[in-house]
């Protein structure tokens, strides 16, 4: 393997991003650090097989709480004078022995860490009751934590209103699997709605300390969300709307998850193990924009098109129909808040949430995974949409999508009309493509970029390599150590034609263990803690080692890659082993390089098997680092991703 002294294509600081979806409870229940389950009374309970169109929804505001003693404690949902209105029910609890409570299982039961304080909030109001309650939390019929709250009652004139209370409750012990419980002081009815319980430690008041630190430890170039999928809803009215999920938490609609329909078939009468699968929305637009700015990644959001999932749904609002402004608008309106003025209404309501400083968006997606059909009509939707956002602003990247997979008749279908246009200025920015295939295929295409066209970019936004076949349901065992080499090489070629590759990234990102629709996943947990698969760390020994621009290599008969860094002035090589031989590497450069072989840094990410896994209980792969004296060549072990930095100036 010859290192030549010739300069290829720049690489993006966005090469290497992330994309973020509420599926596999990677949002309610994962990131976002709530810990209640179904906090407002507003869950719904789901039913339709997966892909018929058939959908219909049941309320279930009781989901997640419970009593044990019903004969001294009546529980209802009610409506009436909620809180808010756009989440109109609220419990009503009626007590007639004193000291009776009710619960919340919390997802997967209340974790406290100890000295580690929770913040609880909730609304109250006394309808017919004058005393106070106890908050705590149970362990196995024992209670660990309690702080008594004094509930307001009624005014003088009669009039019952909500009032909202805070208390702390800090564990000086660890509880795992507790129960979030109120019980009352005295007979009577209370009413209740919008309970919260947020670790103070939570990044921003709004993240899962953990999950957040590992996200940016992946040092991220972008973050895409909310969808996916989810952006696009399995009906109409089920999708991801930006306004929705802005103002006051009490003010964000609750919506059923699409993802709550996955492997719904015959086989369980249209109502599978996540039925009850919801969005609070505590992880909104503006929080996305809030986390990009804490990972130090461009914000990429994606709205629909006026089509529900084509692979759920074939609802849809046709080109010609005037209610297809109303989804334009929502891109109009997003991009005003997150760039607008104080003197804008969108970047108003920015301002009055906190943040007057612009956002800074450059970048949009139009659609998700969408293709062309008679019925759809996507290329005349894009085209709609381009116009309209770009009469209003000129500036904005649109990123375009190529559909579900690679090479197809709709994937060419998609290239023909985005290069057909290539003429016309910023029509698109990138179109985006996605796969999901087995490692076999990846380690067998790593020269796939190496002959499609440069004129117009690919946002390669979705892939993982599947070591089991098709994406299956709660297998942590699918993120094999062989998977991740499969990706690694697959980006090496990515990298290396970063003239045409501009941005990457694995999905899905999240999967709570027990909870996951879709395996393989880059980081998986539970309540409690969480851990980095191979994948992982492939994707962050990338981001971390980018160069500023590719150094062509001459005799690679691995998959490899070569940059250079001048910030800290090296030579950074990628190379990958997947097979079960060790590979010894001749390495040469070019006279023109002055290489100091005494100084070389390696990042190796190996394992015994192919079939080798982290758990919960061990991250038994993930990278080693060590400095080392470079020789002639390089020994690659077996089964093995090596990032080798090799200090080198030009002479």
């Amino acid at each position: 393997m010859h290192i030549t002294d010739k300069k290829g294509p720049e690489i993006p600081k966005e090469m290497i991003g992330l994309f973020i979806e509420d599926i596999n409870y990677a949002i309610d229940g994962g990131l976002y650090a709530e810990m209640l389950e179904n906090r407002s009374f507003e869950s719904l309970d789901v039913y339709g097989e997966d892909g018929s169109g058939d959908y219909y929804v049941r309320h279930d505001g009781l989901y997640a709480w419970g009593t044990d003693c019903p004969e001294d404690l009546r529980l209802e949902i009610v409506q009436g004078s909620p809180v808010s209105e756009r989440n109109p029910h609220y419990l009503r609890a009626v007590c007639r022995r004193s000291g009776s409570g009710f619960w919340n299982r919390a997802y997967g039961g209340v974790y406290l860490r100890p000295g580690i304080a929770c913040r609880v909030s909730f609304y109250a109001r006394c309808a017919r009751y004058q005393g106070g309650l106890t908050v705590s939390v149970e362990k196995d019929g024992r209670t660990v934590l309690r702080e008594p709250v004094a509930l307001r009652p009624a005014g003088p004139d009669g009039w019952n209103r909500w009032e909202r209370y805070e208390l702390v409750l800090r564990a000086e012990e660890e509880i795992r699997g507790g129960r979030f419980t109120v019980s009352l002081d005295r007979e009577g009815t209370v009413e209740f709605d919008f309970f919260s319980m947020i670790p103070e430690d939570a990044v921003l008041g709004v993240f899962r300390r953990d999950l957040a630190e590992l996200l940016r430890e992946l040092r991220p170039g972008f973050l895409r969300f909310p969808g996916g999928c989810v952006a696009e809803g399995a009906t109409l009215t089920n999708r991801y709307r930006f306004q929705d999920t802005l103002g006051p938490l009490e003010d964000r609609r609750h919506n059923w998850n699409r993802w709550a329909l996955h492997r719904n078939g015959p086989e369980n009468g249209g109502h599978g193990p996540y039925a009850h699968y919801g969005q609070t929305y505590g992880v909104g637009f503006y929080e996305y924009f809030l986390l990009s700015e804490y990972l130090g990644a461009k914000p990429l959001p994606v709205l629909g098109v006026g089509m529900a999932c084509q692979y759920q749904s074939h609802e849809r609002v046709e080109p010609e129909d005037p209610e297809i402004r109303a989804y334009i608008q929502e891109y109009l309106d997003l991009i005003e808040f997150a760039n607008g003025g104080p003197e804008t209404q969108w970047g108003a309501v920015r301002c009055r949430m906190g943040h007057p400083e612009p956002f800074g968006l450059e970048m949009v997606g139009v659609g998700n995974e969408q293709w062309e059909t008679p019925e759809s009509r996507f290329f005349e939707r894009y085209a709609l949409f381009e116009r309209e956002i770009h009469r209003v602003y000129p500036d904005i990247r649109l990123i375009g999508t190529a559909g579900p997979e690679l090479d197809s008749p709709r994937f060419e279908a998609a290239w023909r009309f985005y290069r057909a246009r290539q003429g016309e200025k910023d029509f698109v920015y990138a179109v985006d493509e996605h796969l999901y295939a087995p490692p076999e295929w990846f380690l067998s295409h790593c020269d796939y970029f190496d002959r499609v066209p440069r004129e117009t970019k690919i946002f390669f936004g979705e892939y993982a390599a599947h070591p089991m076949g098709e994406a299956s349901m709660n297998r942590p065992g699918n993120n094999t150590l062989g998977g991740a080499l499969a990706e690694a090489a697959f980006l090496t070629g990515m990298v290396h034609n970063s003239d045409a590759v501009i941005m990457t990234c694995y999905a899905p990102l999240l999967a709570r263990l027990g909870c996951a629709q879709w395996s393989p996943d880059l980081i998986w947990f539970d309540e409690k803690a969480a851990y980095r698969t191979p994948s992982y760390f492939v994707q962050q020994m990338f981001s971390e080692n980018l160069g500023a621009y590719n150094v062509p290599i001459d005799g690679g008969e691995i998959p490899c890659q070569a940059s250079y860094d001048p910030r800290r002035g090296e030579l950074v090589l990628m190379l990958v082993n997947p097979t079960a031989q060790g590979a010894e590497i001749p390495l040469s450069f070019d006279g023109s390089w002055n290489v100091r072989r005494e100084e070389t840094e390696e990042i190796l990410l190996t394992g015994n098997t192919p079939a080798d896994v982290n758990t919960l209980e061990a991250e038994t792969v993930r990278p080693v680092r060590r400095r080392f004296r470079l020789a002639g060549s390089y020994a690659l072990p077996p089964f093995a991703f090596a990032v080798v930095r090799v200090p080198a100036f030009a002479r």
